[in-house]
């Protein structure tokens, strides 16, 4: 990992909460963009006071606002490393995992790290994959990150909670832990036609905790596509190698189209 400059440590003891979208791409209005390092909370519950209540993980849309979330805390020993994650798991059809949420991958998989305390005694923050992410990788809520294997990509896609109807929701955000270079992490918003609706690069922090969220100003995002540094997790953890991963994901109620 790199170590930080002086700039990127004034970076991380300053909270970012920026208005302006970044490389706008379509004819929307301009959405609103919440990013902070280091100290995110506050830009976080920002972020959830403007899409609403917290509408839990009840099955079927909860109207026109307030937000789901998932902070991957809740999955069993045997939904976690070294296993595989379920792409599905938080559309479930019954509470409390009906969230709307389905993940993706070009890669091998989807993981959600070990906690501490596992029958197969798997190291957690992913150090079943390489020892070191144990100290770069700490988690921002509970134990549990999530990432994909064998890809720096994943794919995000909302439905109406519980069921395959396609839907809409007003924004998206999430905490990237270890983001080193602000190139290398970014979301791309598109609408259920597969438009883009621009790219948002993430703050960085080396070893430490940034958060993204883009609101727009009505539901229109589908999917998102997350980028992780600019490499897979891996055994290889150095030179130009960067490598991140994610905790919490926030996102609008979604809307049926």
């Amino acid at each position: 990992m790199k170590k930080n400059s002086f700039f990127q440590i004034l970076i991380a003891l300053t909270v970012l909460f920026m208005v302006n979208s970044c490389d706008k791409k379509s004819g929307t209005d301009d959405p609103t963009v919440f990013s902070a390092s280091s100290d995110i909370q506050t830009v976080i519950d920002q972020f959830k006071a403007e899409l609403g209540a917290d509408n839990g993980g009840v099955p079927g849309t909860q109207g026109a606002t307030g937000f789901r979330e998932v902070n991957w805390d809740g999955l069993t020993d045997e939904e976690a490393a070294p296993n595989y994650y379920p792409p599905d798991l938080f559309n479930s059809a019954v509470a409390p995992r009906a969230r709307g949420l389905v993940l993706s991958t070009p890669g091998t998989g989807l993981m959600v790290s070990a906690d501490s305390n596992n029958p197969t005694n798997t190291l957690p923050s992913f150090g079943n994959i390489n020892p070191n992410y144990v100290s770069i990788f700490p988690p921002f809520s509970g134990e549990r990150l999530f990432s994909p294997v064998g890809s720096n990509i994943a794919e995000v896609r909302f439905y109406v909670p519980g069921t395959d109807t396609k839907a809409v929701v007003r924004g998206f955000g999430a905490v990237y832990v270890d983001v080193d270079r602000m190139e290398n992490a970014a979301f791309e918003y598109f609408d259920i036609n597969d438009k883009s609706l621009g790219v948002y690069a993430t703050p960085y922090l080396n070893n430490g905790h940034v958060f993204l969220g883009v609101l727009f100003p009505e539901a229109i995002v589908h999917r998102v596509k997350v980028e992780y540094g600019n490499s897979p997790l891996g055994p290889d953890d150095s030179g130009s190698i960067d490598v991140s991963v994610m905790d919490n994901f926030i996102f609008g109620e979604p809307q049926g189209k």
